[in-house]
């Protein structure tokens, strides 16, 4: 007998429609599973065996073949356990012929038949709806992530008893209907107001959210960098439903998923440790995932005590700054992750983190400091728009009672600037200024003679590179965003260029 259910296979952020054939035949009693299956599909058996004896079920007393086509995509994780169960149900006629035609069904079973947890529901929900599935079978605790995709009946499953019951007309189980408001108010743990002084440096970072503009603080220990950094997410823009939708997929397919919130509402804030791995970074594994720069996509990539980082974790970064994703090719393929991230990065300006402070004298030889500070390249460096001192804070401003700007009125500002970008970039695939490409800084980014002149000026002093001017200009432009100013005038472009500070006159 020959019975066959759909699953799913997700490969890169993109789920593949996988049918699990289940032929039950004559021979000793047997199970074997082919389809380019790994170690976790393998193993699928014994689950599967104790979760139907255990459900009160029979199993094939006869040779079960499983196929899992196509065999050209390999498999991977728990996922078809669910799937291959009904199949033997179905082969062995103990659920009517066709009862699962139209349907999807993901989820790993437990050895006394329940249903468990799966990553990446949310792509596969999304490729059910995609293919014309009208149905979708899910693990209870993963209906509310299936359930953000429209038009598509998804069922939360607790245990494969339950599940059988329902496809015999024994019981019914209601469609899940998700409930979530998307536009909650967060709460984050530091507000702008509670920083005392550096407020140039909280304005670097306020045109560095506008822009969605890399940046780097430079400065000694205790200055504030790693808290001002921490403080960035209260001030950035909120992601529209469509940001949010592929900022969740990356996270469902990661399995970073928090167990009780099916959606990524707030822009992601990753702050990897300096001992990560260049895999972790970017991504890798003999079967390619997500590394920190794709987690962080839409949001935040802080990297602090950047100098400790290894350099060759460090130039992997290049190709996706620049490019906005990660490819990473192993023999059996190449898969493309999403990697628009906005760089935050924090260093002292040598190993003992005093050079060019006016209080305490530095203690490293010239040698070292400069050792030190070319552990980040020039090409690297080329690619942070934003690079700023940050001074030791003084007496009078830690202990004065005058409070800072707060972060709603600075988000505010960042907002509105952002919704002049978003009506500048409507008909393009981009959100923010530092998305440009040459053609649109031509475009968008126009000097005047007196700013021309400068920008001229600026070019033969500064020695700025073709990159560096490029991004002179979209810094700029978000200056003027700021100011709403529909030009760039020469105060914007002058504010540009000073945070373009070189390291070695720190």
């Amino acid at each position: 007998m020959l019975a066959k259910i759909t699953s799913c296979a997700v490969v890169g952020l993109d789920g593949v429609v996988v049918e699990v054939e289940v032929d039950v035949g004559q021979g000793l009693p047997k199970t074997i599973i082919v389809g380019l299956p790994d170690a976790a599909v393998q193993e699928s058996r014994e689950r599967v065996r104790s979760a139907i004896r255990n459900s009160g079920m029979s199993n094939a007393r006869t040779s079960v073949t499983v196929n899992l086509a196509p065999a050209s995509v390999r498999k991977e994780g728990p996922v078809y356990d669910l799937p291959i169960a009904l199949g033997v149900l179905e082969a062995t006629r103990q659920l009517p012929p066709g009862v699962l035609d139209g349907a999807m069904v993901i989820g790993e079973l437990s050895l006394d038949g329940g249903v468990r947890h799966v990553a990446g529901v949310l792509p596969m929900a999304a490729l059910a709806r995609e293919e014309g599935f009208q149905r979708v079978y899910v693990p209870a605790v993963d209906a509310p992530e299936a359930a953000l995709i429209p038009d598509i009946e998804v069922y939360p499953i607790e245990s494969l008893l339950q599940l059988v019951a329902q496809l015999t007309g024994q019981e019914t189980i209601p469609s899940f209907t998700l409930q979530t408001e998307l536009t909650p108010d967060f709460v984050f743990q530091t507000d702008f107001r509670d920083i005392r002084g550096q407020e140039h440096v909280k304005r670097a970072l306020e045109v560095a959210a506008a822009g969605f503009h890399n940046m780097l603080m430079v400065g000694a220990p205790g200055a504030g960098k790693t808290l001002m950094a921490r403080a960035m997410p209260s001030i950035l823009p909120s992601m529209s439903f469509d940001e949010i939708l592929e900022v969740t997929r990356i996270y469902s397919i990661a399995d970073q998923l928090p167990a009780d919130e099916p959606l990524i509402r707030q822009r992601p804030f990753r702050a990897p440790h300096h001992t990560i791995s260049h895999a972790g970074l970017v991504g890798g594994g003999n079967w390619p995932r997500p590394g920190e720069v794709s987690l962080a996509h839409r949001g935040v990539l802080f990297l602090d005590e950047f100098t400790e980082f290894s350099t060759r974790v460090l130039e992997v970064m290049r190709q996706p700054i620049e490019d906005k994703q990660v490819t990473i090719s192993r023999a059996s393929g190449s898969l493309t992750f999403p990697a628009n991230f906005q760089l935050i990065a924090a260093m002292n300006p040598c190993p003992c983190g005093y050079y060019g402070d006016p209080v305490k004298p530095c203690s490293c030889a010239p040698s070292t400091i400069t050792r030190y500070q070319h552990r980040i390249s020039g090409p690297l460096l080329d690619r942070i728009d934003i690079q700023i001192h940050v001074p030791r804070v003084e007496y009078d401003k830690l202990t004065g009672e005058r409070e800072g700007e707060s972060s709603a009125d600075i988000r505010a500002r960042v907002e509105a600037a952002r919704q002049v970008q978003l009506e500048r970039f409507k008909d393009l695939d981009m959100h923010a200024n530092a998305d440009m490409r040459p053609a649109q800084v031509a475009e968008f980014c126009t000097l005047s003679g007196q700013a021309e002149q400068l920008m001229r000026h600026a070019m033969r002093q500064m020695q700025l590179t073709a990159r560096a001017y490029h991004r002179v200009l979209k810094l700029a432009r978000t200056i003027a965003d700021l100011s709403g100013a529909p030009d760039i005038e020469p105060p914007h472009l002058a504010e540009a260029l000073n945070y373009r500070t070189k390291m070695d006159v720190m």
